[in-house]
């Protein structure tokens, strides 16, 4: 996130293997040997494997409480990337979508700051507010204060 470049896999399933294998290939992009932190909300991610893996690679695990998805930071990367990739799309199979996924995240890493990628980033971090109910501030809404009592 420092270098706001986003990197992804696709794989047919999730579990401790594949995610083991996405955190070594971050961990191998980091040359200067700074410890990876990984923002986790899938239970396979809590595998002793990973533990044990983190623990001697300076990695650091932030898992995220179970059912706040809107809590996780990354979450306002997917929407464009689902924006972008997977709306109204019918891929024939699970290569094509890869193909894809990769085109944008290259094309989204060497225009970071883009009009669009921006916008799209807005509405994503907009609509999970407004899902939670939740203001810039971080209070919860009082709507009892928005209604009149005539």
């Amino acid at each position: 996130m420092g270098s706001d470049t986003v990197r992804g896999t696709n794989h047919r399933r999730r579990d401790g293997a594949n995610t083991l294998t996405a955190l070594k290939t971050i961990h191998t992009a980091r040359p200067d040997g700074a410890p990876v932190y990984a923002i986790m909300d899938n239970l396979s991610a809590k595998s002793p494997k990973i533990r044990a893996w983190a623990a001697r690679n300076k990695g650091e695990l932030c898992f995220t409480p179970t059912y706040a998805w809107w809590a996780n930071p990354i979450e306002a990367h997917c929407g464009p990337l689902r924006q972008f990739t997977i709306a109204n799309s019918h891929h024939p199979g699970h290569t094509v979508p890869t193909r894809v996924l990769h085109a944008y995240l290259r094309w989204r890493n060497a225009n970071a700051r883009h009009p669009h990628v921006l916008a799209a980033q807005r509405r994503e971090r907009a609509r999970v507010r407004s899902e939670k109910g939740i203001r810039w501030g971080g209070r919860p809404v009082d709507l009892t204060a928005c209604t009149s009592t005539r």
